[in-house]
């Protein structure tokens, strides 16, 4: 999700969901540590809980920048072992450690020791050429006996040879069976599973059958709403549900603030494009948006504009 969950894009989740757990875009532990980049650290208070998830190979860097992040405030401090970009290849990160299961185990360990807040693993079941029925169970094991508690497995191979980023998203075959029986060797690691899941229904469903969690990318991002808008009552048991209406009123006062310290109006309205998806009036909501949110004196009227594409054609509907 690089480029795609900033702080903007958090903190509009957040307004649609109050339980759900919010990850960070990939920080890389070399632009906190010997970059200085502690900007890339910012966030609000109300988007907690949050995880910062870094990207890294070298335990002691790794435990320098999990020290940042656990100052910084977040609440869990996640290691990426799955991204398969061409960029997180080269700096021998993401899914390439895959090959390496004694490396994360190290950084595990190392960060474990760094931080008091959980240190946490995302990983693919292999890449490339690997057997996963033998990989994967090696790989847990590993960051277990390193202390790891949680991981989240994406239910896909990636292939870092011959597939884009984007091909590694949807050619290689989903394994759920798979993750369910790492849950059986590994009862009390606490596994979520992520990859293919676009609906409640589905959380649900993977949910009863024995997963701890379950983490959604790409949907929760185009459909926000569909995804979060009921997750606290119906996955949590707590809170009612929300609404985009609700959500885009959250954000005015946001977007004011953004714009009094600087920032452009389609920093944060390019996330807020699919609030409204398969709602009638959903396309003059995103032109409205595409349109004029990078104009210069773009403010939150340009998106009250907006909702009325929305809202005048649902008579009950009060505009924000």
């Amino acid at each position: 999700m690089m480029d795609w969950t900033d702080r903007h894009c958090r903190y509009l989740h957040r307004q649609l969901s109050g339980q759900a757990l919010l990850y960070t875009e990939m920080v890389t532990a070399p632009a906190l540590v010997r970059g200085g980049a502690l900007h890339l650290l910012d966030h609000d208070a109300a988007e907690h809980p949050v995880a910062l998830q870094l990207g890294g190979s070298d335990a002691r860097e790794l435990a320098q920048a999990a020290q940042l992040g656990a100052q910084a405030g977040y609440d869990e401090i996640n290691l990426n072992c799955g991204c398969p970009s061409d960029r997180v290849q080269s700096g021998t990160f993401g899914a390439v450690l895959m090959r390496e299961p004694g490396r994360v185990a190290e950084c595990v360990a190392a960060m474990r020791d760094a931080v008091d807040v959980p240190v946490t693993v995302k990983c693919r079941i292999g890449v490339d050429e690997q057997d996963p029925e033998e990989v994967l169970p090696e790989f847990l094991s590993r960051i277990v006996a390193a202390g790891c508690e949680r991981v989240t497995i994406h239910a896909r191979k990636a292939w870092l040879k011959g597939l884009s980023p984007k091909e590694n998203r949807d050619i290689p075959p989903l394994d759920y069976d798979l993750v369910h029986r790492m849950k059986g060797l590994f009862p009390n690691l606490h596994i979520s599973i992520n990859g293919g899941v676009a609906t409640l229904d589905q959380v649900e469903m993977l949910l009863d059958g024995g997963l701890d969690g379950v983490m959604v990318g790409r949907a929760a991002y185009h459909q926000p709403t569909d995804v979060l808008a009921q997750a606290d009552r119906r996955i949590f048991g707590k809170g009612r549900d929300s609404s985009a209406e609700q959500a885009v009123a959250a954000m005015l006062p946001y977007i004011d603030a953004h714009l009094s310290a600087g920032g452009r109006l389609h920093q944060i309205t390019r996330h807020m494009l699919g609030l409204f998806a398969g709602r009638p009036g959903a396309r003059g909501w995103r032109r409205t948006l595409s349109e004029g949110s990078t104009r210069d004196g773009a403010g939150p009227e340009l998106v009250e504009a907006a909702l009325c594409h929305v809202t005048a054609l649902v008579p009950e509907a009060k505009a924000v």
